[in-house]
């Protein structure tokens, strides 16, 4: 791992995915976390702030980035939050299938790598009765802002830690076992186009 993504590319990310516009979408799928709570891409922290804690049974944050995990418990400390941790990726969740009540998964499909198998694997740990909240940026329904995406999609991940500014949320979703129970998407305000798509809602296992 070199020095500007072990030092650097933190920071960079927690400013970005700490913006008004996402901030805001934050407050609208967080609250509705209940149970027991897996968190894929827990980042920093930035979620924490928003959990209904009367609605929590435990929490487990996952993330593949010791920095940002770092920068996340201090954050759980600050809001009272009791969460586990786990450095892992998401393409191989530790634990037992049928485990959780909610997994909440924002602004990371993005950058998984595989995401379609860490889906699965949401999917897996996800009990049947279990939903899945979701809050993304991917693909624009404009063709021309779709181009553009294409265009760049390589240059932006490149900075921006592997990002991708083109995938398609909702065919990742129902092509991994789940179906779309609801879903609202529009482009977040103060934020450039071809990054700014956005798709939240929940979903259910097929």
């Amino acid at each position: 791992m070199s020095f500007y993504e072990k030092y650097i590319l933190p920071r960079i990310l927690n400013c970005a995915c700490a913006s008004e516009p996402i901030t805001y979408q934050r407050k609208k799928v967080v609250p509705l976390a209940e149970g027991k709570i897996l968190e894929v891409g827990i980042g920093s922290g930035l979620n924490l702030p928003f959990y209904d804690k009367s609605k929590i049974e435990e929490i487990w944050g996952i993330d593949p980035s010791e920095e940002l995990n770092a920068m996340a418990k201090k954050v759980a400390i600050e809001e009272c939050v009791n969460v586990n941790f786990i450095t892992s990726s998401a393409e191989d969740i530790p634990f037992p299938s049928d485990y959780f009540d909610t997994v909440l998964i924002t602004y990371t499909m993005c950058t998984i790598p595989s995401v379609l198998q860490a889906n699965k694997e949401i999917r897996r740990v996800l009990k049947s009765s279990g939903k899945m909240i979701f809050c993304e940026h991917g693909v624009s329904p404009d063709e021309n802002i779709k181009k553009w995406q294409k265009r760049l999609n390589s240059i932006w991940g490149k900075i921006a830690g592997g990002c991708n500014i083109n995938r398609n949320i909702p065919m990742l979703i129902k092509s991994s076992g789940f179906k779309i129970i609801e879903m609202d998407e529009m482009y977040l305000p103060k934020t450039p186009r071809i990054a700014g798509y956005n798709y939240w809602g929940y979903a259910k296992p097929e």
